[in-house]
């Protein structure tokens, strides 16, 4: 497996690997406005936005294939981490975490991640140490606000 960061040249395969992963994970829980328009606003053009924002995003590819990729917002947001349904239980949306927690730490880190995690994903958030912050919350779909505080050594190692 490699883990690289993301080129412009991967936009379209990133948004296709979210839509895929979101109709199969997560939009049966929407009505289907809502989904029309969470992949309205996480396709292609979303994308490009997003990182032009300064969110940081890191693919991981399996035999020349993309297997997943994880994007952070602010240094402190897990804002998507997506794992393509043929690369499940291979350990890659760890290792996307561990890159993009690696990725963000240094000096300024407030200490604590968040995220925004949906039912499907709240036992890997939780096994990764994530604890909810609030009730699951209603929205375009909806989602469960979480957040890991990390351990001081990993943000200021001494």
């Amino acid at each position: 497996m490699l883990i690289r960061s993301l080129d412009a040249a991967d936009i379209p395969a990133v948004a296709a690997l979210l839509r895929r992963a979101a109709e199969e994970f997560i939009l049966h829980e929407s009505t289907l406005e809502d989904g029309a328009r969470f992949l309205a606003e996480q396709g292609e053009d979303a994308v490009r936005g997003f990182v032009d924002m300064g969110f940081v995003y890191h693919l991981a590819e399996v035999d020349g294939r993309l297997a997943g990729f994880i994007a952070i917002r602010e240094r402190s947001h897990v804002y998507s981490l997506y794992v393509d349904k043929a690369f499940h239980r291979r350990g890659i949306a760890r290792r996307l975490w561990e890159t993009g927690r690696d990725a963000a730490l240094g000096p300024g880190h407030p200490g604590a991640f968040t995220v925004n995690a949906s039912n499907h994903a709240l036992p890997f958030y939780a096994a990764l140490g994530f604890v909810p912050s609030a009730p699951m919350q209603s929205g375009i779909v909806g989602y469960n606000p979480m957040v890991l505080v990390l351990d001081r050594a990993l943000v200021d190692p001494a």
